[in-house]
């Protein structure tokens, strides 16, 4: 299992590393199920239904639209509800881990990296994608896994010794919002569909939830070293960090194509820390194969 594979077969990847949102895929499926057997009720018993919308329609024309329409929003629904099922079962997985794969790709230079840093690091998929490239290239460079809980960084550590790359790789718990590392500190930053979880208890869409996200951004760049590289792939805000990152005086911001990644939209956003300071806006480059 250690082996290292662009493209992992599914059942691998969830064999390794579970599904963290179960309950949420759970009521997904039993309500498409519930609204599937409805359907299939408004199929057999489609004369009942429409004498029964007779009994407040006059026109048995409207009765039967009625009825139909309900068995058509019936069956809609279901549908719906199946593909977001899927879609959340697909992006909680294979994607993440393709998505994976390709922010590891991003980086031009593993060889020279000495320290790099997973925020929000969860069940490890990125994480162990770092550290598995760290040990192709023959670095003796580590990745450290921040997350806030520390029964997630202790299942995160097993899934590493699980993918060979146990001695690459180090977990400790934090806030986010105040790393525990000195300024200058890595040579590489990343970080996967977790930044937009900060400031949940504010609200997604407030201004105090905003400027947790921000403060997330800012500590990022302050922890990484002058030259170094950040990757960010999130979910609904990257417009917001895009703008950050340009206050931030970043260079080569670029953003990724959009990705449908938990039933909303994501892009990844890749930006380099100047090595001397700069003084004027950044450029933002939209590339498409990021």
């Amino acid at each position: 299992m250690g082996k290292n594979n662009s493209s992992r077969d599914w059942t691998q990847i969830y064999a390794i590393y579970g599904m963290d949102q179960w309950q949420t895929l759970v009521f997904l499926l039993c309500h498409a199920l519930f609204f599937s057997l409805l359907f299939l009720l408004f199929l057999f018993y489609f004369d009942s239904i429409f004498h029964f919308f007779q009994t407040f329609l006059s026109s048995p024309g409207a009765a039967r639209f009625a009825a139909g329409f309900s068995g058509a929003v019936t069956a809609i629904s279901a549908v719906c509800l199946f593909f977001g099922a899927a879609n959340l079962f697909y992006s909680a997985g294979p994607l993440h881990y393709n998505m994976a794969q390709r922010m590891v790709g991003s980086v031009d230079d593993w060889s020279s990296v000495k320290l790099a840093l997973d925020i929000g690091c969860g069940r490890g998929i990125l994480l162990n994608a770092v550290a598995t490239q760290l040990k192709k290239t023959g670095s003796s460079g580590r990745v450290v896994g921040l997350d806030r809980s520390k029964r997630t960084t202790l299942s995160t550590l097993r899934t590493a010794k699980v993918e060979g790359v146990g001695e690459y790789v180090t977990c400790r718990e934090g806030d986010v919002r105040s790393l525990p590392f000195g300024d200058n500190y890595f040579d590489v930053v990343v970080s996967a569909v977790f930044v937009h979880t900060v400031g949940k208890e504010y609200g997604h869409r407030t201004v105090e939830a905003a400027a947790e996200r921000m403060r997330v951004l800012g500590e990022m760049v302050r922890v990484l070293k002058p030259g170094g590289f950040g990757i960010v792939w999130d979910l609904l805000h990257v417009p917001d960090y895009v703008q950050r990152l340009q206050e931030l005086k970043m260079e080569d911001i670029r953003v990724s194509e959009r990705v449908t990644a938990f039933m909303v939209s994501s892009h990844m956003v890749s930006f380099r820390k100047p090595s001397q300071h700069i003084v004027g806006p950044s450029e933002v480059r939209l590339d498409w194969k990021c």
